[in-house]
């Protein structure tokens, strides 16, 4: 089983050989997947050829090559219709997959699971998981990942008040907005999607 940020690795890699003809170095796989660290990319490379899937030559910044291993399909859940939340419709079989790479993977899109009930007006729960694509921009009422201070990271959704003022608005009503110089505030990311687990 691959990680996230080593399948991210992996997909780049082969995506770079294709369109190049041989191997990305390092700080390339390093724009690609976020990741300024030349120990954290080895990291994820040597596991890579450790599990199998490249092979490396010693001395050659590019001497990486894809090993072929058996095609095996993206993890799929069937889908075999729908459910009213609302009022009742008619139930309809029809047979699907959602592709979860399609939705929940990519070279921009993390996880973190939510501590706390800040969020829970919006059905953002204690202990779920939250995916989220990185980028440093938000609109308002996007639901972000923002850094106070360069310290703090929290859930909120996001609302410019002024050119020079942030307000992260937490989705719960018994809890105050919290207003900040725009500076204090770096955006992460932002939600695009969400995981529940009912047998925990």
């Amino acid at each position: 089983m691959l990680t996230s940020q080593e399948h991210n690795t992996l997909q780049f890699i082969r995506s770079y050989i294709t369109q190049h003809g041989n191997a990305p170095k390092f700080k390339e796989i390093g724009l690609a997947i976020g990741v300024t660290s030349q120990g954290t990319i080895h990291r994820y490379v040597q596991s890579l050829e450790d599990k199998g899937y490249i092979n490396r030559a010693k001395g050659n910044a590019r001497g990486m090559s894809l090993v072929e291993l058996p095609l095996v399909s993206a993890p799929t859940i069937p889908l075999v219709g729908r459910i009213a939340a609302g009022m009742p419709i008619e139930a309809i079989e029809d047979q699907q997959e959602i592709n979860l790479s399609e939705l929940f993977m990519g070279p921009d899109i993390f996880a973190l699971r939510v501590t706390g009930d800040s969020m829970m007006d919006a059905g953002i729960l204690d202990n779920d998981y939250v995916i989220i694509k990185k980028q440093s921009e938000a609109h308002n009422g996007d639901i972000v990942v923002a850094m106070i201070d360069q310290v703090e990271a929290t859930l909120k959704t996001f609302k410019r008040t002024a050119e020079n003022e942030v307000t992260l608005i937490p989705q719960n009503s018994e809890m105050d907005p919290m207003i900040f110089a725009a500076e204090r505030v770096r955006i992460h990311g932002v939600l695009v999607g969400q995981m529940r687990s009912y047998d925990r």
